[in-house]
């Protein structure tokens, strides 16, 4: 069974992609984000120093995505955290649990040694639509 590709996603709240990729593509029921970094949509800028002032940004990015492709943070499934810093797990950690309460996805966190425009903090995430 091959695998229907039924959409780029393109939403107008969160940043435009800053390489050759979509925000997102919806295939077969799901949506499959690209990372995102904290960038304000409107300026293209970094929002926030802290690692945890970074992650709430970049939860407002995926929830905009995620909201364009018909979908939800409470739709996720699984997620993908990226961090320049282990240490700063605790607090990416406490940012995470305000925006995923009840609903707990799959998470898998990993050190990167450097994240693109050199934000603390990236994330990913694969939700259903509808």
């Amino acid at each position: 069974m091959a695998l229907k590709v039924l959409g780029i996603v393109v939403a107008e709240g969160a940043p435009k992609a800053i390489g050759p990729y979509s925000q997102a593509v919806v295939v077969d029921g799901m949506v499959y984000t690209a990372g995102q970094i904290p960038l304000d949509p409107k300026t293209g800028g970094i929002v926030g120093k802290t690692t945890a002032e970074q992650a709430e940004q970049v939860f407002k990015n995926l929830g905009a995505i995620l909201k364009a492709a018909g979908s939800g943070l409470d739709q996720v499934v699984k997620t993908t955290v990226y961090l320049v810093d282990m240490a700063d797990f605790p607090a990416m950690n406490e940012v995470y649990a305000k925006y995923f309460p009840t609903h707990k996805p799959a998470r898998s966190t990993i050190q990167a040694a450097a994240l693109p425009k050199a934000v603390r903090v990236e994330i990913d995430a694969i939700a259903r639509v509808g």
